[in-house]
């Protein structure tokens, strides 16, 4: 099996800092993440007029916009750090600010509806991979034919819980297997568990392809308490086990594996059932 693209999301806990930015990237390729996931919006064009004028916490998200400056900073950095770039359109401006910096595009679920969006990104001809977060499968495939048809050829969908965080026992992830049967392109799982387990089956089980989780550097993130983001260490062990379990295959013979080969000489001899077999007795010497 392939191993998975890992994907960082630092979503909103950059602080609107450079520095910061800059080091969740470095952070994402040390721990062994194949790309990095920002997201570029503006409040006024993510939420209605009558949500804003009536929901104080939604306005104070306007101190989670990303400054469209820092994009091509980013996308210099990854490079240096061979890590993928990408982030996340919100506003259809945005994709014309990105096309010429992201190495893919990624749609969240709460956009997936929107046609108009869907047929920006893809009319650039960058790869897409959209989330799937409370779709259900009629909905997912009005997307896909939008994205398809507007010049998408390398899709990527992730099964996705839009819960913050969600429960393991709600993850679904035999979704997976509905969506590559219906749609014939790579499946990946965006996580909300923060469980190594649901990842790891995620891989090992359903073959996702790739892998996008939310990070923090420092729990002092502003997404942190929600308590669906992964601190770098567990992440680099998630990562780390994830791609020793994909080592464990075999070839499917049974027959003896080279670490136990010098014991097979040390089984029960069949004559006395005594160990080792008769024929490394006369040849031993002890190491007294």
């Amino acid at each position: 099996m392939k191993f998975p693209v890992f994907i960082s999301e630092v979503s909103s806990n950059h602080d609107c800092d450079l520095n910061r930015c800059y080091e969740f990237i470095d952070t994402s390729a040390r721990i062994g993440c194949g790309a990095v996931k920002f997201q570029l919006f503006k409040v006024d064009e993510l939420f209605a007029p009558e949500i804003l004028e009536n929901s104080e916490e939604h306005r104070n998200r306007k101190q989670w916009e990303l400054p469209e400056s820092f994009i091509p900073k980013l996308s210099i950095r990854c490079k240096n750090a061979d890590i993928a770039f990408s982030c996340t359109p919100f506003y259809l401006d945005a994709v014309d600010i990105l096309a010429p910096y992201v190495d893919f595009f990624k749609i969240a679920s709460y956009e997936l509806l929107w046609d108009d969006l869907l047929h920006a990104s893809a009319s650039t001809g960058k790869p897409v991979v959209l989330s799937t977060g409370m779709a259900n499968m009629d909905e997912i495939a009005h997307a896909v034919t939008v994205l398809r048809k507007a010049g998408c050829s390398d899709l990527t969908l992730l099964h996705c819980v839009s819960g913050y965080p969600t429960p393991p026992e709600q993850a679904n992830l035999s979704a997976i297997d509905t969506l590559r049967n219906a749609f014939g392109c790579d499946i990946g799982w965006s996580d909300h568990t923060v469980e190594e387990g649901v990842v790891a089956r995620a891989v090992h089980k359903y073959g996702a392809s790739m892998i996008e989780f939310h990070l923090d550097l420092d729990e002092k993130g502003a997404e942190y308490s929600g308590g669906h983001c992964w601190l770098p260490e567990p992440a680099e062990n998630l990562i780390k086990n994830v791609r020793i379990g994909l080592t464990a295959d075999g070839n499917g013979i049974k027959e003896s594996a080279a670490a136990e080969l010098p014991d097979r000489d040390w089984r029960a001899d069949p004559k006395d059932g005594l160990r080792p077999l008769t024929n490394l007795r006369k040849s031993f010497i002890g190491r007294d």
